[in-house]
């Protein structure tokens, strides 16, 4: 019967067991648990897209009784929005818009106002059956519209912010990988005329900018 403590028989043991924990431990390193971090990230994208602006043209009487008119260029603008998808038809988002135009008056400002528009808003997105192997979403939230008059001009017009509400519908298809896709969506923003805190350029009317969009987006 061999010598099971025999020196020769205790060191090739020890070196069977340290071999089997090195290569366990390097198993485990590979084979990482995935954090919470990671699970978050892979519920999220980063969407990029550039917009058309057009905003409707509204008339309205102010304090004076004078009638004016109110009518913002035609421009592009940027929007980037970040997503949280837990479930196909529960999902959330944040937005930011950005773009610059001339807001005309009638009355009052000669040349208009040179504005620099900022949108923050968030809402609930949905993503819905696929339509010819294309994904399909619609969205909808609320926030807030930041109208910054610039310092050449802006006519010396102070900045002025006002609830937004904006609904919004697309497709997307990722391209090259998983991670990586295009967008495509439709979007309008509803709030009230801006009138940077002056009397004499409040109308109270509503106003909606339509924005279609196009753009790319990244998925963690």
């Amino acid at each position: 019967m061999p010598n099971v403590f025999c020196p020769s028989v205790v060191r090739r043991t020890l070196l069977s067991v340290a071999a089997l924990v090195l290569a366990g431990s390097a198993h485990a390193q590979v084979t990482a648990p995935v954090t919470l971090l990671d699970r978050t990230l892979s519920h999220m994208d980063l969407g990029v897209s550039g917009t058309g602006q057009f905003t409707n043209t509204v008339t309205g009487t102010n304090y004076l009784g004078v009638s004016l008119t109110q009518k913002p260029s035609q421009t592009l603008g940027a929007l980037v929005t970040v997503r949280y998808t837990k479930s196909p038809y529960l999902g959330a988002e944040f937005n930011y818009g950005y773009a610059r135009y001339t807001q005309n008056f009638s009355s009052y400002i000669t040349g208009g106002a040179q504005t620099n528009a900022s949108e923050y808003t968030v809402g609930y997105v949905a993503h819905t059956p696929k339509i010819f192997g294309i994904s399909t979403f619609a969205s909808a939230g609320a926030g807030s519209l930041a109208f910054r008059a610039t310092p050449g001009g802006g006519q010396g017009l102070p900045t002025q912010a006002r609830a937004a509400y904006y609904y919004d519908a697309g497709v997307e298809d990722s391209i090259i990988s998983s991670h990586f896709g295009i967008r495509a969506q439709f979007r309008q923003v509803f709030f009230l005329a801006p009138d940077f805190g002056q009397n004499y350029l409040t109308i109270k009317q509503r106003q909606i900018t339509t924005e279609p969009a196009v753009g790319f987006y990244i998925h963690f």
